[in-house]
């Protein structure tokens, strides 16, 4: 919206925001020391849907998605095969130490705000509890950032993903709220719950999560380092 900015001097207003807008997310691929990060393809479905198919533990990934479980393999490969032409969300497929364990995007970017969020993220049983998840993270949030020029990024979930809300405080962002009776997912009520990290505050995340990925599994606790 354009005008004339008139400020009545008796009114509190935020600070003036300089800079360009950020850019939009776009499909190129990302790679740290144990994960790689590139657009999904059908051909995965042969790793990834045995990985979270034919068990309560495998099939505990989908729980708080809106998609999946998946009928059979030919179904979920039809599936990723549709997620490379989205660019919002900008999906990613995640392999660490080369084999393919999950997925996750960009999504919801407001260039003109310069935010982002983060989200989509699901692992193999396999993946989980390993450096993927904060490997991931720390190269999203790096090109959110410093090459996509973003002031806010985001991380949403189910209020009741006690999982999903445990990695977001330990990876650093800051819990703000849930917003009651936000969604209908698989027919039952989603109250979300919300999360955001600000640019002011990726240096000392960023200088954390590094730490944490270069001492020896167990040594530290990414979640005393974000928090302090």
């Amino acid at each position: 919206m354009s005008g004339i900015d008139r400020v009545d001097p008796g009114l509190p207003v935020g600070p003036t925001v300089e800079g360009a807008p950020a850019a939009p997310p776009g499909p190129e691929p990302l790679a740290g020391r144990w994960v790689s990060l590139a657009p999904p393809s059908g051909s995965l479905a042969e790793a990834l849907y045995p990985a979270t198919h034919g068990s309560p533990e495998a099939e505990a990934v989908w729980t708080y998605m809106p998609y999946g479980p998946f009928h059979d393999e030919g179904a979920m490969a039809e599936w990723l095969d549709g997620l490379a032409g989205s660019a919002d969300p900008r999906f990613f497929a995640v392999s660490l130490d080369g084999i393919p364990v999950g997925v996750v995007s960009y999504l919801n970017a407001v260039t003109t705000d310069r935010r982002i969020e983060i989200g989509h993220i699901w692992y193999a049983p396999a993946a989980q509890r390993t450096r993927a998840n904060t490997e991931v993270a720390y190269l999203l949030l790096r090109r959110a950032f410093e090459e996509l020029g973003n002031r806010r990024v985001e991380w949403k979930c189910d209020a009741l993903n006690a999982r999903s809300r445990a990695a977001a405080v330990r990876l650093g962002f800051t819990f703000e709220g849930i917003f009651r009776q936000h969604m209908i997912v698989k027919g039952r009520n989603r109250d979300t719950a919300w999360f955001s990290m600000l640019d002011p505050e990726w240096p000392g995340v960023r200088a954390a999560m590094e730490r944490w990925l270069e001492a020896e599994p167990g040594a530290v606790s990414l979640g005393t380092l974000t928090s302090g």
